[in-house]
Formats: C-alpha cells, sequence, structure tokens
C-alpha cells in the first residue's frame, strides 16, 4: 500500500482515504533556510512534510516555520504553538506560547556527533482563504549523547490567509544540514 494510502472496509467496500504525492525534496547543506515556493496550495487542502537528518552548527538551537501569505512572508508575532517533549532520562517539558513570529519544525538540540533530529509535520488550509492554518507535529532525535528527546504538538497562524510559500529557517545564527520533502495529500 503507497505511503499515505488509508483503506479499511466500510459497509464490505474499500474506501480509498488518498495518497500522498511528491510536490519536492530538497537537501539543504550548511544553508539558512530552505524555501517551498511552490506548494500548490490550489490542488492540496492537506500537506504532509518530512525532515530528515537535520543537524545545526549552533547548540541548543532549533529549525523554525514561517508561512508566505500570497506571497509575502508573514514575520510578525501572529503565530502560536504548543509542544510537550519527553526525554528517556524522565525530565519533561512543555513549550507553548502566543504571540510568536514562527512555528517549530525541529526541536532544540546540540551539535554532538550523534545529534541529529527527524520530524513530519502536517500542515491544513494552507491554501483555503477562508481558514486558519494548521500544523500538527512529531519529532525524534538526541538532545545529547546520552539522551533521547521526543515532541509532539502543533501550532496555527490564526489568521484566515491564502498561504502559498513555506520557509524552515535555523535560529541561533548558524547554519544547517537536512533533507526536505512536502506532500500533498489528494483526495479520491
Amino acid at each position: 500500500m503507497p505511503l499515505g494510502a488509508g483503506r479499511f472496509g466500510l459497509l464490505g467496500g474499500v474506501a480509498d482515504l488518498g495518497k500522498l504525492e511528491l510536490i519536492q525534496t530538497q537537501t539543504g547543506s550548511a544553508v539558512t533556510s530552505i524555501l517551498f515556493n511552490d506548494i500548490k496550495e490550489d490542488v492540496y487542502n492537506v500537506h504532509f512534510m518530512t525532515m530528515s537528518n537535520y543537524k545545526g552548527t549552533v547548540d541548543n538551537t532549533e529549525a523554525r516555520i514561517r508561512f508566505y501569505e500570497s506571497g509575502v512572508e508573514e514575520n510578525a508575532s501572529v503565530y502560536m504553538f504548543a509542544y510537550l517533549y519527553p526525554e528517556s532520562g524522565g525530565t519533561a517539558g512543555e513549550s507553548r506560547t502566543t504571540g510568536i513570529s514562527h512555528l517549530r519544525a525541529g526541536y532544540s538540540l546540540g551539535v554532538g556527533s550523534n545529534r541529529v533530529s527527524n520530524s513530519y509535520q502536517y500542515f491544513y488550509g494552507l491554501g483555503d482563504s477562508s481558514k486558519y492554518s494548521h500544523q500538527t507535529l512529531g519529532v525524534t532525535g538526541m538532545s545529547t549523547d546520552t539522551a533521547y528527546r521526543t515532541v509532539y504538538g502543533g501550532g496555527a497562524l490564526p489568521q484566515a490567509s491564502t498561504v502559498d510559500k513555506i520557509k524552515l529557517y535555523f535560529d541561533g545564527g548558524g547554519t544547517f544540514d537536512a533533507t526536505v520533502s512536502l506532500y500533498g495529500l489528494k483526495e479520491s
């Protein structure tokens, strides 16, 4: 069964709930940002993004996301998010805020040799100018050489607009390496 294809019995039949269609994959090495210029927001109302082998060059930094609304980067403090992050050492925490200038794509990690992160996220309603744009997020990675961290949660751009680009960037003044793929969820 293709990635993203959900099938189940419904009154004796099979329902095709959709499948993921690759829009674009970008690999960045020592970059400060990755921009998806054509997210096909007029075709898909659900997007799925994967970020593999994310590694920054500065300790305790993160990959962040900003949306572009009708071609203009939204960098004002208008986003909101809430994330939980338990670690293998028994610690856990949460991060939540309103009035911030970004969403998260990957969580704060160090720069040790084993400290890479992988994440997935779903985006909803990006191309619908009558709805808010939402994100759900899952991250996995080593936060130190001995501690495993997972992160889950989500965020929103709580203003009705047409989102037509997605930018990933690195906070903290350094660069990052990552392979990022953007998919659209094709409804049947």
